[in-house]
């Protein structure tokens, strides 16, 4: 398969690796809290549902975010659309990720903001995506799609390098929108109307991408003349002019009787047909009911047009704050579109919602798509939003405020009233690594610890809030493999003294219930031998970790 080499790729490879893992800090003041809403999870109160359970919205650094959210949300994505930096060269973006390497720091210091007098801003731009879009696959559940807002300045770069990333046998399409109202009369050669959304699967094999609910038009094909109680229906034949069907003769129920030809169905399914009351006999005809509500709807093409443009957005802006405080929103429609293709109003094969990311939040159209189509119908799909920018909470968070409490001033009734919901607003917390945990003052909590070094041990995600740390061995999770113990308290006095070692006692203990084990504390006073023998695997938490070093 053909690579894509670009300057700085070396060094950024295995960058996304090495970013550090930061706690998400819930600031409740900036949050709406759940309440009774049904969109809340089943009234509780917000002190007792995890964060894990909750939409979120996060203020810092997106590959920072990314990598905070992997201990708890690795392979439970369901659907992620970004829109990052055009790179137009009008932007005037800025890289500031931290890349251990002084050839590649120097390099952007040098020419930042990057911009269209930069001649290597193909490169930087690649950079900046490379470490982000593998941490966003991460993310994904199996059967997950990532969608890509992008237009011709990087559309082919952005496929070679996903192609990389996620598999060339993922690519699912390259969708066509058709973003702007009128033409450019202006312009040197074409007038450019249409964006791209480049789509891929982590594993295609897995995904389903639905069809789309049927126009008004289509609806009225389907009728009800003899007032079936199921609903309106189309009228299907079921006789076959080619060769290829099943032939036989046919008695209905009603006695009538139909010479030997070519069906579409076999005897046994017409029979259940029959039986069903789904089939109409006219004359020498047989036609089946279609009902509307078994309908597949129609499937999407790879050209949108009439969605909505980028006009529509920023009208969209304006009746929610009052101005256009957002020069490139992303119209609603567009990313209601996208929801619907890609995820189910409730997920029919596990009680786990379908979670939505976008980490170049904006103006935060994501998350209004979310609630509204959950409004529509019934649905529990939840948003993950991240934005670096300082309008995080002014315009993106705060738009999501004003949808879920209602905007009165809306011409829209749905709007006014608000679609009911809830968020919890948060920001990144001090990396978990040596450093910051020598000079810090507060030990992160058993939950945050725990589910850090799971992942980190075994890339399995899990929810802090809810491993239990009151057990006497540690004990917090388990899977088919093994048990994973931590022996912890966020108390340096504790993790100093003898009972935070793993002892013989302990061991025993975690032995006798005969499966493999694996045990984070800060020492041990036992043999390796001893271990090895009892399948219990022993990790030493960092002497930094226990206020050793100064």
């Amino acid at each position: 398969m053909p690579t894509l080499d670009f300057k700085g790729k070396q060094h950024i490879y295995a960058h996304h690796l090495t970013v550090p893992h930061r706690p998400l800090i819930v600031d409740e003041a900036r949050s709406v809290l759940p309440d009774t809403d049904p969109q809340s999870i089943g009234g509780k109160p917000a002190g007792e549902i995890p964060f894990t359970d909750q939409n979120l919205i996060i203020h810092g650094d997106n590959l920072h975010a990314l990598k905070a959210l992997l201990p708890h949300y690795a392979g439970r994505v369901k659907c992620i659309y970004i829109d990052p930096p055009y790179n137009t060269g009008n932007e005037g973006w800025v890289y500031n990720d931290n890349v251990n390497s002084p050839m590649l720091k120097d390099w952007f210091e040098k020419n930042s903001p990057v911009d269209g007098e930069d001649l290597e801003r193909h490169d930087k731009w690649l950079c900046m995506m490379w470490p982000r879009l593998h941490l966003l696959r991460e993310l994904l559940r199996d059967d997950g799609v990532i969608f890509v807002s992008i237009d011709d300045n990087e559309a082919h770069h952005l496929r070679m390098m996903m192609d990389e990333i996620f598999g060339e046998e993922n690519f699912v399409t390259q969708l066509t929108w058709h973003r702007k109202r009128g033409k450019d009369n202006s312009a040197k050669y074409f007038s450019i109307v249409h964006d791209f959304l480049v789509v891929y699967a982590k594993d295609k094999s897995e995904t389903v991408i639905h069809r789309l609910e049927m126009e008004d038009s289509t609806k009225k094909a389907y009728k009800n003349p003899d007032n079936d109680p199921r609903g309106p229906y189309r009228q299907l034949g079921v006789w076959s002019r080619q060769q290829g069907g099943s032939r036989y003769a046919y008695t209905a129920n009603s006695g009538e009787e139909f010479s030997e030809r070519l069906w579409l169905v076999n005897q046994s399914t017409m029979k259940r047909l029959d039986d069903d009351k789904r089939l109409l006999f006219k004359g020498d005809k047989v036609y089946r009911k279609l009902f509307i509500n078994e309908s597949r709807g129609s499937i999407a093409e790879t050209i949108w047009t009439g969605l909505s443009n980028n006009a529509n957005a920023k009208d969209e802006i304006k009746s929610i704050f009052g101005g256009a405080f957002f020069s490139t929103p992303k119209p609603f429609k567009l990313l209601e579109r996208v929801l619907q293709l890609s995820t189910q109003p409730k997920n029919v094969y596990s009680n786990q919602p379908d979670i939505i990311l976008d980490s170049f939040a904006g103006s935060g159209t994501t998350a209004h798509a979310v609630l509204a189509l959950n409004q529509q119908d019934g649905g529990n799909r939840r948003f993950i939003l991240v934005e670096c920018e300082d309008y995080a909470d002014s315009i993106t968070a705060e738009r999501v405020r004003r949808v879920i409490k209602g905007i009165p001033a809306s011409k829209n009734k749905a709007a006014q009233i608000g679609t009911g919901g809830s968020f919890l607003y948060c920001t990144l917390g001090q990396p978990l690594d040596i450093d910051s945990l020598l000079q810090g003052e507060n030990l992160p909590a058993f939950g945050q610890l725990a589910s850090y070094l799971l992942h980190t041990a075994s890339g399995l995600s899990t929810n802090p809030d809810s491993l239990p740390d009151d057990n006497a061995d540690g004990f917090f999770y388990f899977d088919e493999q093994r048990d994973y113990y931590l022996i912890y308290q966020p108390r340096r006095d504790f993790l100093r003294s003898g009972d935070a070692a793993l002892n013989l006692e302990r061991a025993e203990r975690i032995h006798a219930k005969g499966r493999k084990a694996t045990v984070f504390a800060a020492a041990k006073y036992i043999s390796q031998r001893q271990l090895s023998r009892w399948d219990i695997t022993f990790c030493q938490l960092p002497y930094a970790l226990l206020g050793l070093g100064g």
